[in-house]
């Protein structure tokens, strides 16, 4: 049964109404709980479809997957089966949640195999071997180079070229849940006259999107925007926590280093691309043409709604921006062209994410540094406190989801709290 129709898909299981775990999603994640060992799991509503049951039980028997591809701590090994593999997987399991489908609703082993969201604990998806950021968001490269630069030549010379990224640390992302630090080290502003140090004064958020790469590439090989896709398995929302005046110090000449490395937090499920496939839409249009590498004939890029809300300790939550990964001017496949053009490999497991997603309006800025423009707007949270940058005790939510008639695909959300400096 394709989820890429729009087809009304019924279920037995019960989702709640504006659940992003619907029948169409069924995102892939590793979880465990009390008496359960790390494992993989597909997420409906409020369950967790535990597909080493499903596989012990023969669900999965005419497949004829690797013995306890389901019993690792991570999703590398099943992702490597490649798409033809996990695609099936998925398709049978929505098969057996179909309404009018009793081979699982009806057997004895159903208890065992759903399992309570609410009880388990979701670990990181993937063991990342390398993570890329990527800089593509025209709107958020624009704002920092009204900010820090001449606001009337924002972009520089090579932004609308290619899709600007960077190299970043893959050992400090970490899952959704897991506090931070507050980050030390040297800072310095324009009314000092050498470096100071201490805990960031600027602590902030970035809004993004990751895509997971589910194939591995050769050394001196590269991925065409064509067959981009092919080598991404899916979707995750990405919080890629930065120290604004750390950075500001240290980025000239090599770009950000300790003020990125710190952490980086990601949702614990991942959304596949054929989940997304009934939201695909046309992204901006370029200007200047690119260059031959990087043309793409059909779109790449998806109408997924996020939000970010900022919740100080112990108070209640409040929605700071609202943005949409449409709007992002370089796409997936032209990051991943780019990446590999000159011969860069990559392997199962690798992590690339967005860059900030910013709109065009202000309330849809996917950054602090953005919202209150460097700390001169004050942000008016519902609790009646004010911020201009991250305070010790706040917790960061991102969310989004994808929906189009009536058929919704959700990522969750990515949460950490920010504590002081150690």
């Amino acid at each position: 049964m394709s989820d890429s129709t729009t087809n009304t898909l019924a279920t037995w299981v019960e989702v709640p109404k504006n659940s992003d775990f619907t029948i169409y999603n069924l995102p892939f994640g590793i979880f465990k709980n009390k008496r359960l060992i790390p494992r993989t799991g597909i997420a409906i509503g409020d369950k967790i479809v535990d597909l080493s049951v499903l596989d012990q039980e023969g669900f999965f028997s005419d497949l004829f997957l690797p013995e306890g591809i389901f019993l690792n701590e991570t999703l590398n090994d099943l992702i490597s089966l490649g798409k033809s593999q996990t695609k099936k997987i998925r398709e049978r399991v929505q098969d057996l949640l179909l309404a009018d489908n009793e081979k699982l609703r009806d057997h004895s082993v159903r208890g065992k195999v759903m399992v309570n969201r609410k009880e388990a604990e979701m670990l990181l998806p993937v063991k990342i071997g390398d993570y890329t950021d990527f800089y593509s968001s025209i709107e958020h490269a624009t704002n920092v180079g009204k900010m820090f630069r001449d606001p009337e030549n924002a972009l520089l010379p090579n932004w609308k070229h290619l899709p600007v990224g960077y190299h970043g640390r893959a050992s400090s992302i970490i899952p959704s849940g897991v506090p931070i630090h507050r980050p030390k080290g040297q800072f310095k502003t324009p009314d000092m006259e050498s470096p100071g140090f201490g805990p960031s004064k600027k602590m902030d958020f970035e809004l993004e999107l990751a895509f997971i790469t589910g194939k591995s590439t050769k050394l001196g090989d590269s991925v065409s925007t064509a067959d981009a896709e092919d080598y991404i398995f899916g979707f995750t929302l990405f919080n890629d926590w930065s120290a604004r005046d750390i950075q500001a110090w240290e980025y000239v000449p090599l770009g950000p280093f300790l003020g990125k490395s710190f952490a980086s937090s990601m949702s614990p499920w991942v959304v596949t691309l054929e989940a997304l496939e009934h939201f695909r839409v046309e992204g901006p249009k370029q200007d200047p043409e690119v260059l031959p590498y990087l043309k793409c004939e059909n779109p790449h890029s998806f109408d997924i709604n996020l939000e970010v809300q900022i919740q100080p300790d112990g108070k209640k939550a409040s929605k700071v921006c609202t943005s949409n990964f449409k709007a992002m001017y370089w796409n997936i496949a032209q990051q991943l062209a780019h990446h590999t053009v000159n011969g860069c490999n990559i392997n199962v497991g690798d992590l690339m994410a967005s860059g900030t997603i910013s709109g065009q309006t202000e309330d849809s800025f996917g950054s602090m540094l953005e919202l209150s423009w460097n700390g001169k707007n004050i942000i008016k949270l519902e609790s009646g406190e004010e911020r201009t940058f991250l305070e010790d005790g706040d917790t960061v939510i991102m969310k989004g989801y994808a929906e189009k008639d009536g058929i919704r695909v959700g990522f969750g959300e990515v949460r950490s709290k920010l504590l002081p400096s150690k």
